[in-house]
């Protein structure tokens, strides 16, 4: 072929692939599903309201598969609102119209509609999740994606004895969507979750919660896998059980080195498995999470939400129980602890290709920021309307999809000029910013990158308006996390310190509060638009 391929990049940083490439035929199976969404009345926090479902469960139905299945999932849109669905942490190779985002691979499924969704699964093994890419009907509206092993191969590790999905969310006595409609009409801060659940039940510690808490019963002596989901809205998590040692084994989809710890810490959007023997004397113990919130100043949920871990047999069930360590709610030592003991397998079975050379690098900032309004009339810091931008550019959601755009030839709809840098300097993590360093341009933004090139990504943090962790998420890929660190990145001696050996593949980061983070992947998913989300 004698034309090269190329790729997009948004400030949500968007990549787009040309595809001129024969599929490999695979003799795996495919699976048919229906998804109805719905209004569905649950009762928690002592009220009843509905909330927006697939097939009237909350969380939603899981997804399960083998490595290298494909699943055909017709999507009827019986609710009020648009939606959109996305797979998050599947790679669907070649298959960008079914990946999610609402006008970024797809305009989205209106009240009365429908739309099938192919989901291509290629080298992902472990656990994923699924969730609506749309406004903030998402908090209700997700569920866990389980990829087993291909058929005729095993886990890296002792098969466990039964295995249960834990999935974190978020709970709003009020209508979530009533809620962020609100924020995007005042320009302020959307109203703070009134709990968080697991596996959809807040637990004991929140009023009329008791008898709906999650238990997950065990039995001495046996190893159970938890297929952990962090679907909150917006805080990380500390997690832990008490009594008992938990050891992560993959991350986002893929394998990484055991890591045997007391707690751990989990981001928006990220998945973890997870090995628990039950080793302890049969009685119950709680398991619980509680924030993890780096910011200044920065209103978060404070609360914390419990799950019982239950022995089988005869005893006598203790007439309390006692919350497991958890680590202070601004303990950055405690999390970076354990982020930075990830490492990938990176095994003969499950082997990693970290690029070394690097073709296209990008170093971009993440920032919240405010904008004046009239007669400062809006909800945010000094009557200002609050934003997000990479580089300071704040994203212009379009009027019809991107990737149809591009396709069709559509002029207008973005532009391919989003800076590989910052469009200007200054000391991002200082304590004290000028106020006109908070102010965005506007733009629907993407870069221009080779096909099957390598791309490195240094997200740098700013404290602007507070910092505080941010998640991130790349669609399209897994990318190798090859450094971070706090303070501005320094393009000379920081890259000294990367882990270009082991590093931990995923798909989903928390760049640290007034830090940075520096990611790779080789850009070799033709005909894929990928949007890198803030």
């Amino acid at each position: 072929m004698g034309f090269k391929y190329k790729v997009l990049i948004s400030e949500i940083l968007l990549f787009l692939f040309l595809d001129g490439f024969l599929l490999c035929l695979a003799w795996n199976k495919t699976y048919y599903q229906d998804y109805v969404i719905t209004e569905t009345s649950y009762t928690r926090l002592c009220s009843t309201k509905k909330i927006l479902t697939v097939n009237g469960q909350f969380p939603g139905p899981e997804i399960h598969v083998h490595k290298g299945d494909t699943v055909l999932l017709n999507v009827y849109n019986k609710g009020d609102y648009n939606v959109t669905l996305h797979w998050h942490g599947v790679k669907q190779p070649r298959n960008p119209w079914s990946d999610g985002p609402e006008y970024i691979t797809q305009c989205p499924i209106q009240p009365g509609a429908n739309f099938t969704y192919e989901i291509k699964f290629s080298s992902e093994e472990g656990t994923l999740w699924w969730h609506a890419h749309s406004d903030w009907s998402r908090a209700t509206v997700h569920g866990a994606i389980i990829v087993y092993p291909k058929k005729g191969t095993t886990y890296p590790f002792t098969k466990p004895h039964a295995e249960d999905t834990i999935i974190l969310g978020s709970w709003y006595k009020g209508d979530v969507m009533e809620i962020i409609e609100e924020a995007l009409e005042n320009g302020g801060e959307p109203n703070l979750s009134d709990a968080f659940t697991i596996n959809g039940q807040p637990g004991d510690l929140y009023s009329c919660s008791k008898p709906g808490t999650f238990r997950m019963l065990v039995e001495h002596g046996k190893t159970y896998l938890l297929r952990m989901v962090n679907a909150v809205m917006n805080e990380e998590l500390f997690f832990s059980v008490a009594q008992h040692q938990l050891t992560v084994v993959g991350t986002d989809g893929a394998y990484i080195k055991p890591l045997t710890v007391d707690y751990l810490m989990i981001t928006p959007g990220q998945t973890m498995d997870i090995l628990l023997k039950a080793n302890q004397p049969s009685s119950q113990y709680y398991m619980a999470a509680s924030a993890y919130s780096s910011g200044l100043g920065v209103p978060f949920d404070n609360t914390t939400t419990t799950a019982i871990l239950q022995y089988k047999g005869n005893y006598t069930a203790p007439s309390s129980l006692s919350l497991p360590y958890l680590p202070y709610y601004n303990d950055t030592a405690a999390a970076t602890n354990f982020t930075s003991g990830l490492r990938s397998l990176a095994s003969k079975d499950h082997p990693i290709t970290v690029p070394k050379k690097v073709d296209t690098r990008v170093y971009t900032t993440i920032s919240i920021n405010t904008y004046p309004c009239v007669n400062n009339s809006c909800d945010g810091p000094n009557g200002s309307r609050v934003l997000s931008s990479m580089n300071n550019i704040s994203f212009v959601t379009p009027t019809i999809d991107i990737l149809g755009a591009y396709y069709r030839k559509i002029r207008g709809i973005y532009d391919t000029d989003f800076p590989n840098e910052p469009p200007f300097y200054f000391n991002f993590t200082a304590d004290e910013l000028a106020s006109n360093l908070s102010t965005p341009t506007f733009g629907t933004k993407v870069i221009v990158v080779e096909y099957n090139s390598s791309v490195e990504i240094v997200i740098q943090g700013t404290n602007l308006n507070s910092g505080e962790n941010h998640p991130m998420h790349l669609h399209g890929y897994n990318f190798y996390l090859v450094g971070t660190g706090f303070g501005n990145f320094n393009n000379v001696t920081d890259p000294k310190g990367y882990n270009l050996v082991d590093p931990p593949e995923v798909n989903t980061v928390g760049v640290p509060k007034n830090g940075w983070t520096a990611i790779r992947f080789l850009a070799d998913n033709p005909g894929k638009l990928t949007s890198f989300i803030l």
